[in-house]
């Protein structure tokens, strides 16, 4: 199994939203970084893990834990003319993007804010607490896993 953090700005979608849906499972849309759709094509796998984090909100952070429900199928949203994740350049023949499905495993009694993850010793390394690290999926360690799942027990 592996470890990862997925980045949701909570106005276009949020853990309450996820939580919303039938069996707390939703598709995760709108990857448009070749990054991190090659993340989700070849790395992350059902059973697979992650963080759910507010982004672009205040303040950002860790809000919850999910996992893979649903290994990488074709991005629907890429071929909706009417979708705000619209590619004119992919078609079901050539597909460029992709989504995973995730469920809601954990919804934290709070957040876990940026600043209280980039003064957390162990976290020094987490991809989320660099500068400049904006991808909306980001691996985690495993031993970055334990520390932040240990801070959310306090919360």
């Amino acid at each position: 199994m592996n470890y990862w953090l997925f980045k949701s700005e909570p106005e276009s979608y949020s853990i309450d939203d996820l939580a919303n849906e039938k069996k707390q499972t939703a598709c995760w849309d709108g990857i448009r970084n070749y990054q991190a759709r090659n993340m989700l094509r070849d790395d992350i796998k059902v059973a697979d893990k992650l963080f759910f984090y507010h982004s672009n909100a205040k303040p950002t952070g860790i809000v919850g834990v999910c996992k893979v429900v649903k290994n990488a199928y074709p991005d629907h949203t890429a071929f909706d003319p009417n979708s705000k994740y619209f590619d004119p350049k992919s078609s079901k023949e050539n597909i460029r993007w992709v989504m995973v499905d995730v469920q809601l495993v954990e919804k934290f009694n709070g957040i876990i804010s940026l600043q209280q993850l980039k003064v957390t010793i162990g976290l020094e390394d987490m991809m989320v607490c660099r500068r400049g690290a904006r991808l909306s999926i980001q691996p985690v360690t495993a031993e970055q896993w334990k520390i932040v799942m240990n801070i959310s027990k306090k919360l």
